[in-house]
């Protein structure tokens, strides 16, 4: 049987208690996480200084942790329905706080790479245990809904307090710092999670499949990395990667559908509400993701703030995340749920729009409004999407379903910065022009990315420098002008996709 989180001789008022008190344990992990996704950019300039990597390898300290956690995250949540979803989360914690400090310390960039990829490893053990014990601990539907709010806006909060955490640290310690953060929240979530958490797995989980694990493997870790290399441009290896995670991921699904007892029952894309909540969480990450990649080079390259300024001008977006995220609960008691995620993404469509109408203005208040409207969309649409996709499937199923909305979150961010941010590198190379006069390598150097051309321009002398500033700057906002024109059409897309898919939920 599944083990719940209260038994029938306790008090009601002593059952809701310990519900909500598993909540707040169970955002410790989450919130972490998240951070952990934007929180290390910011941590690269003085990472370069200290370690020295070669730019393969500063490349591979950013990629390997997502390129492992996507490969990891089905068979992980497929792994804590069979063994234990609190267990997987225990163990997973232990690991991931032992070597953020292993991380934190690196003597070399390679070490620090490896230490990455074992942070993926053990990453992936925690994001679909968090939101499937939700889904056993909180069994009303109304209160689900609610718990799985704070949940998605504390997730996606904690991306946008990324970069004013980071900023605080590097302005105050070292690097390392940045990894030594999940320390003491790990340490006080190991303390509290035995005595408020329940256990729930699957009992009838079906064989162990080793080739399923292997095929999930193949399918996502090479698709991964194929969209991050053609950020870079297109490659014989970026398309080989491709065809090898298409190909596996084919065989991936026939072969759940010839077994009795799969390790991910794919027949739960035929279930309308589960497979549009799927599109739509990825869609909102990609729109947020690829939001925060170009406004932080923005709001720090073109109107010169600190990090933590920086991460304050985008503070009311994530206020209003939250609120929104929470608010949303009380909406859709009264509202249609697919007219309710259809407007709230019709909003982030607004605030993509924003930007491409004045985004390139100079002005700082057209960016911290847009940001603040696309957050207010994205809170409120993953509210619901996420409570869809959890609720389409049988309790004991739930770590699988969670594994895929997880898995949609991390291609949603993969995507996010690989399409938008390779469109925008491309649409700033064709439009900045570099005056005459400047040497072979820093043209090179400032022709490829703004931050780039802001390094050159400070050893140029001042009439040079302006000349190259204003160039930069003028192909940057043209390049976050036609950004912000796709953002604008793919939130319309996922609009579309939760009014069709949704409906059948409010029958």
């Amino acid at each position: 049987m599944t083990t719940q989180v209260t038994t029938p001789t306790q008090p009601a008022a002593t059952l809701g208690a310990r519900r909500w008190t598993a909540l707040a344990v169970l955002m410790l992990p989450v919130l972490l996480v998240s951070v952990d996704n934007t929180v290390l950019s910011f941590a690269l300039p003085q990472i370069s200084a200290s370690l020295e990597p070669t730019g393969t390898q500063l490349l591979w300290i950013v990629d390997v942790y997502p390129l492992v956690l996507a490969g990891l995250l089905v068979p992980m949540g497929s792994l804590a329905d069979r063994v234990g979803r609190r267990r997987l989360l225990l163990i997973g914690s232990i690991g991931f706080a032992a070597v953020s400090a292993l991380a934190a310390f690196a003597p070399t960039a390679g070490a620090l790479v490896a230490s990455r990829a074992l942070l993926g490893f053990f990453g992936a053990m925690l994001m679909p245990s968090t939101l499937s014990l939700l889904r056993n601990v909180f069994t009303d539907r109304a209160e689900r809904r609610l718990a799985i709010a704070i949940w998605a806006t504390g997730f996606a909060a904690g991306a946008a307090l990324g970069p004013i955490v980071g900023g605080t640290l590097l302005q105050h310690f070292w690097w390392g710092s940045v990894f030594l953060l999940a320390v003491p929240v790990l340490v006080i979530f190991l303390a509290l999670a035995p005595a408020v958490l329940p256990e729930s797995k699957d009992p009838a989980p079906g064989p162990v499949d080793v080739v399923s694990v292997v095929l999930a493997m193949t399918t996502m870790t090479p698709l991964v990395w194929a969209i991050k290399e053609v950020a870079h441009g297109p490659t014989p290896a970026a398309a080989v990667a491709a065809l090898v995670g298409l190909g596996s991921g084919v065989a991936f699904v026939r072969r759940q559908l010839r077994r009795p007892v799969p390790m991910l029952d794919v027949r739960l894309f035929r279930v309308p509400s589960f497979s549009g909540g799927v599109v739509v969480n990825l869609l909102s990450v990609f729109s947020l993701v690829g939001f925060l990649f170009f406004v932080s080079q923005d709001l720090q390259l073109v109107h010169g703030l600190s990090p933590v300024q920086a991460g304050l001008a985008l503070l009311p977006g994530t206020v209003g995340m939250v609120l929104a995220g929470l608010g949303v609960v009380r909406v859709v008691r009264h509202a249609p749920a697919h007219k309710v995620v259809a407007g709230a993404l019709l909003l982030s469509a607004t605030g993509y729009l924003v930007v491409a109408l004045w985004g390139g203005s100079g002005a700082l208040l057209p960016l911290v409004v847009a940001f603040a409207v696309l957050s207010v969309g994205i809170g409120a649409a993953e509210t619901i999407s996420n409570d869809l996709i959890v609720s389409s499937v049988r309790a004991e199923k739930a770590g699988a379903a969670s594994a895929i909305s997880e898995t949609a979150y991390e291609l949603g961010a993969v995507l996010g910065t690989a399409v938008l941010g390779s469109i925008l590198t491309a649409a700033y190379h064709r439009g900045v022009v570099v005056p005459e006069g400047v040497g072979a390598a820093d043209a090179a150097n400032a022709a490829e990315t703004l931050g780039g051309a802001v390094q050159v321009a400070s050893g140029l002398p001042a009439e040079t420098a302006d000349a190259l500033l204003a160039s930069a700057r003028d192909a940057f906002a043209a390049g976050v002008g036609v950004t912000a024109g796709i953002g604008v059409v793919l939130a319309l897309v996922a609009s579309f996709v939760a009014l069709r898919t949704f409906r059948e939920a409010d029958a």
